[in-house]
């Protein structure tokens, strides 16, 4: 019997949920977030989001008693490492000290996990190498996808999932929710793309995650994000900036195409450009030319259009990313809560 889930990504502007049985989706639903409800990935009221959560179930008719949460924060690491082969208990003694670097406050303050990236098979070509050239100066190593969470921000979601009459089961960074999408997606592409680039245009901030087959490269954050429109917006229009949301969704008298959003989106564009430039220079054998979009500023057609007139790369919307028989180009705005359902 397939695994029932209801898959939640908890955004700045909208919770959307999508109730999961296997890999089939029985529903959705997206509702407004409470300006400041979440402030840079941390919930600043349980009771307040569970009770979103809550109502918006009921309102849908969605009933689940299991929850799988994408995590947004900067409260949250993620890091693609190279270590020496080790067991599990000298890993995880070894992985906190990986993010040393990276975190403020104490490693006692954070939760670490990680997901193997190198293969068995990986692992015995590398013992066939050694017993080939006995002599020469090889070591054992493993590739990992190493994360590191605020021990305060998993409590405060496993709480809040409660409150919400669920029991919280998984709950892992966005890049964890992309890579079963980008897993499937590798195994349909006729002829196969090696690269594949995943464009969040967020309210917050622009992201972008780089894979390579069905491995995770790295990801680069743009601290513009939609956010920016909505302040020209109401300032052009003289609104609150609760109205110019309004005005943005639904492009009110043209407002998408206001002097000020066009130089953003200009900007916006530049600055995923010089991403992708960067990390093509950094990696000279790449073959990056696709790149698969979703979040509020997929809908807004001259973002979109700036970033095909500055990017050299195909762009796809995220629906793709659900596979060829259930793509829907409604649901490509739950690909996070989609993805995080799967194994």
């Amino acid at each position: 019997m397939a695994k029932t889930l209801l898959g939640i990504d908890i955004g700045t502007e909208s919770l959307k949920l999508m109730l999961i049985s296997g890999t089939q989706i029985k529903k959705t639903a997206i509702a407004p977030m409470p300006r400041n409800l979440v402030q840079n990935g941390a919930i600043t009221s349980k009771e307040t989001l569970a009770e979103l959560i809550r109502t918006t179930m009921k309102t849908h008719d969605i009933r689940c008693r299991q929850a799988a949460v994408s995590m947004n924060s900067r409260a949250i690491f993620v890091r693609r490492v190279t270590m020496p082969l080790m067991n599990e208990a000298q890993l995880l003694y070894n992985l906190p000290y990986e993010f040393r670097d990276y975190i403020t406050g104490e490693l006692e303050q954070y939760v670490f996990d990680y997901a193997m990236i190198t293969t068995p098979e990986a692992l015995a070509q590398q013992e066939q190498n050694v017993q080939a050239n006995p002599d020469a100066e090889q070591r054992y190593t493993m590739d990992l996808l190493a994360v590191a969470v605020s021990a305060e921000l998993m409590e405060s979601l496993r709480e809040t999932i409660r409150m919400a009459g669920m029991k919280l089961v998984k709950a892992a960074p966005v890049v964890n929710s992309l890579l079963p999408l980008i897993d499937r997606l590798n195994s349909i592409q006729q002829p196969a793309v090696k690269e594949y680039a995943v464009l969040d245009l967020g309210s917050s901030s622009v992201r972008l995650y780089m894979f390579r087959e069905t491995e995770y490269m790295t990801s680069r954050v743009i601290e513009t994000g939609l956010s920016a429109l909505e302040e020209m917006i109401a300032e052009a229009y003289h609104v609150d900036t609760h109205l110019a949301h309004t005005y943005l969704l639904n492009n009110h008298e043209n407002c998408q195409y206001h002097e000020a959003c066009m130089e953003l989106y200009q900007q916006i564009a530049v600055e995923v450009m010089r991403v992708l430039n960067f990390y093509l220079f950094s990696n000279r054998d790449s073959e990056l030319h696709d790149v698969w979009v979703y979040g509020g500023g997929a809908a807004i057609v001259p973002l979109m259009e700036a970033l095909r007139g500055q990017l050299d790369a195909v762009l796809h919307s995220a629906a793709e990313l659900y596979g060829q028989t259930i793509a829907d180009e409604e649901n490509a705005a739950f690909v996070q809560a989609y993805g995080i359902t799967q194994d």
